[in-house]
């Protein structure tokens, strides 16, 4: 273990237990997926007792579904990074394209795969309040790529919402690609793809 980790791992068990669990909740389930990680899996690698995680969380459920809304709350901080360097709507629909580019560029235990949600989401069954909360996520990135596009096109409010369902559509479909093969490309390439069409607009 070098320096650096060490180092980590003790200012980790200073953290709150809730803030550990999740972490550790984050890093397991990215890399070995929800149904194959164990409740002993998380505590052991946070570092607590099996009953600060039930002090924390109901189940294993309600830990799932912190850890959707961790990984919402943490792609829209990448998309609001993006966004405060953006200079008009267009640069504000390539911030959505480039905060999932971010995403994927991240130092992944195993690799970068893809979606982390919607990995969660292929896990769960129908009617699993945790898709819920996917589908919510995947919903509000189209809003916000809509919400850019009708500033672009004030005028249009149809090409506008049309245009938002196109991009998203090529955005999750990178995305899917970019997983499978453990990269960015796809991402940067489905950016570009992007641009030359808001240019054409």
């Amino acid at each position: 273990m070098s320096e650096a980790d060490v180092s980590t791992a003790r200012s980790g068990r200073r953290r709150p237990a809730r803030e550990r669990l999740l972490a550790a909740a984050a890093r397991r389930f990215y890399a070995d997926g929800v149904a194959a990680t164990g409740i002993d899996t998380i505590t052991a690698e946070a570092g607590v007792a099996k009953m600060s995680l039930y002090n924390n969380f109901s189940s294993k459920a309600d830990l799932v579904r912190a850890y959707l809304d961790a990984r919402h709350e943490e792609w829209l901080g990448l998309y609001r990074a993006r966004l405060e360097r953006a200079r008009g709507p267009r640069d504000g629909v390539l911030a959505v394209f480039d905060a999932y580019a971010d995403h994927a560029a991240f130092a992944y235990e195993h690799g970068f795969r893809g979606c982390g949600l919607l990995n969660a989401a292929a896990e769960l069954p129908a009617g699993d309040e945790g898709r819920s909360v996917v589908r919510a996520h995947k919903e509000e990135v189209e809003r916000l790529i809509a919400g850019h596009l009708e500033q672009l096109l004030p005028d249009r409010p149809d090409a506008a919402r049309t245009t938002a369902e196109h991009l998203a559509f090529l955005l999750e479909g990178a995305m899917a690609r970019a997983g499978l093969e453990g990269d960015g490309d796809r991402l940067r390439r489905a950016r570009s793809l992007a641009a030359d069409l808001l240019d054409r607009l």
